[in-house]
């Protein structure tokens, strides 16, 4: 009688399963509306392009809650007071000594503020938006006040050489009256611009290598004088200083004049000068960059941040 029962409590153990058991797992798990139109949607390839890349809270209250803002603007400063010394004392028109220049200070920057030491690279980092609004006017300051503090540098130098000590470097350009070069001056500014910011943003793929990363910014930075000496000097015939390619640095070179015949004439050369030696060449920087980020976004790279 024991060995019956046991048999019959094994039967009833393996029973089938119910048939509303089945075909509660045959019916695939029902998804709702929200979750069908979430993974239809898909982001725009334009709204990605233009993604906001840098920090969403960095702001005008809370930038300077952290001590890193002022390293990173003395770091600006300091950078940008090097680089206008370099171009003041040994020119424009080495580019050989500058691409170990700008080598040399952007790898002991970077750390700091990412080496922009240009508004140029400095406007295309906001354009892409890299950069907040903020963080981009308290760089350029920088920039403006670094190398400033270069041209003082080297004049007190030069003021205490007399009347031995060599000139310091000017723009001397026909850019108005006799002789007009605007438009050629002017496209050579912003052609190199683009070719500088071009470079800096696709250096900014390396940026965890600080050495390849310093490697291309500088070899863009000669790539773009060497390109300008070529065609100032053999197309244009122009032999005196042309271009900086820096606005900040364009400033110390006194690119805006100083007199006129009038003052509403000295407005317009003021007007002319700020075209050529600071709109076009930050307006250059921001297509550099854009240039960049759409190769990369066809060649199915990320876009650097």
């Amino acid at each position: 009688m024991a060995t019956t029962k046991a048999k019959t409590t094994s039967k009833s153990s393996t029973k089938k399963p119910s048939k509303s058991i089945k075909s509660a797992a045959s019916k695939p798990a029902r998804t709702t509306r929200v979750e069908t139109i979430t993974s239809k949607a898909k982001p725009s390839p334009v709204k990605e392009f233009f993604a906001r890349k840098y920090d969403a809270s960095e702001n005008i209250l809370t930038i300077f809650k952290s001590p890193k803002i002022i390293g990173a603007i003395l770091g600006e400063v300091i950078g940008t007071m090097l680089l206008t010394m370099v171009l003041l004392t040994l020119g424009i028109f080495n580019p050989l000594y500058l691409i170990f220049g700008v080598m040399v200070i952007t790898i002991a920057v970077f750390a700091l503020s990412g080496a922009n030491l240009n508004p140029t690279i400095t406007v295309g980092l906001m354009a892409s938006r890299r950069m907040s609004p903020i963080r981009g006017t308290l760089y350029i300051i920088a920039q403006l006040l670094g190398a400033w503090f270069g041209l003082l540098v080297v004049n007190g130098f030069k003021l205490a050489g007399g009347e031995l000590a060599q000139e310091l470097p000017v723009l001397n350009t026909p850019l108005w009256g006799e002789g007009e070069m605007f438009w050629a001056i002017t496209m050579i500014e912003l052609l190199g611009a683009i070719v500088i910011g071009f470079c800096f943003a696709r250096a900014l793929v390396y940026k965890r290598s600080v050495f390849t990363f310093g490697a291309v910014v500088s070899g863009g930075v000669f790539l773009a004088v060497l390109l300008a000496v070529v065609l100032t000097g053999n197309y244009l015939a122009v032999q005196d200083t042309a271009f900086v390619l820096n606005p900040a640095v364009a400033i110390m070179y006194q690119a805006l004049p100083s007199e006129a015949a009038s003052f509403g004439e000295l407005l317009g050369h003021i007007g002319i000068a700020l075209s050529t030696y600071v709109i076009f060449p930050v307006l250059g920087g921001a297509i550099g960059f854009y240039i960049s980020d759409l190769a990369a976004k066809l060649s199915g790279q990320k876009l650097s941040e």
